[in-house]
């Protein structure tokens, strides 16, 4: 079926579907070899979050419009199907890693128009507001924190009192955030696993949460699920784009977000940490 669905969007003859991983509902991954040669990448997600699809591809197009770390090309979309270029998997090399964080400096110093987005998007399965703001500390607690620090709390993933701490520290981000920065071009979920290395050790990105962000918010999500060679990758990404004095001692803030989306969504230790995070601001 997937084969059919991708032949018919593309306008191609299908050879066949490898399953890479698949869901409940129909939701799935999937290796399409083409008749005429060559694979694609096909996510189903059908009948699932509105928009869900649309949202990831906008953010892939945008990524690559920056000209910078490689992004897989959008072939083709329906509600339900993303089609894009297939990426043959392989692994980071020192110089790859290097390469990448040169490249992600120049992603981010592409810009964006405000912090947030012109449409509302999603952080993994979670809704995620990305309503504009020319305030980069209003706009992280308002539409980066608090939302997923109350999804915590309904989880049970933290209580009262410890959200407490974090809404304490959301007040003082203005005051916590270092020097102003204008919105970088975010890829706004670039754990590890959202970077894909091929067969040549170049890097990609895939699964984008994009918005215009703050550039310290990617590289502390970064840092968090850190990929291979990290040090070299945020080293190369200083020496294009100079990070403000004192931003290592800001990843724990900008870990706020990921972590509470963590919690949000699986529980577990994460709640906890992001308690600890906050509480290092206190």
């Amino acid at each position: 079926m997937i084969g059919d669905q991708v032949g018919e969007l593309l306008g191609a003859k299908v050879a066949g579907v490898t399953a890479l991983g698949t869901g409940s509902g129909g939701t799935g991954a999937y290796r399409v070899a083409l008749l005429s040669g060559g694979n694609v990448f096909a996510k189903a997600y059908p009948g699932q979050a509105p928009g869900f699809l649309a949202a990831e591809a906008r953010g892939l197009r945008w990524l690559r419009e920056a000209d910078g770390v490689a992004v897989p090309e959008v072939l083709g979309e329906t509600a339900d199907l993303l089609v894009t270029t297939w990426i043959t998997p392989g692994r980071a090399t020192p110089a790859g890693a290097e390469e990448f964080g040169r490249q992600l400096a120049t992603v981010h110093a592409r810009g964006a128009q405000s912090f947030g987005a012109p449409e509302d998007g999603y952080i993994g399965a979670l809704p995620m507001s990305n309503a504009e703001s020319d305030d980069w500390p209003s706009f992280y607690a308002e539409h980066r924190v608090l939302p997923y620090l109350r999804a915590a709390v309904d989880r049970k993933a933290l209580d009262l009192s410890q959200a407490a701490d974090i809404e304490l520290v959301c007040a003082r981000i203005g005051e916590l955030a270092g020097p102003p920065e204008l919105p970088a071009r975010l890829h706004g979920d670039l754990w590890a696993g959202n970077v894909q290395w091929d067969v040549r050790g170049r890097a990609w990105l895939i699964d984008p949460a994009a918005h215009g962000g703050h550039r310290e918010t990617d590289l502390a999500m970064l840092a968090l699920f850190a990929p291979p060679q990290l040090e070299a990758i945020l080293s190369a990404y200083d020496e294009v784009h100079p990070l403000a004095d004192g931003w290592r001692e800001r990843v724990g803030l900008h870990q706020l977000h990921p972590l509470l989306v963590h919690a949000a969504l699986f529980g577990g230790s994460y709640g906890a940490q992001a308690v600890a995070a906050a509480r290092e601001y206190l």
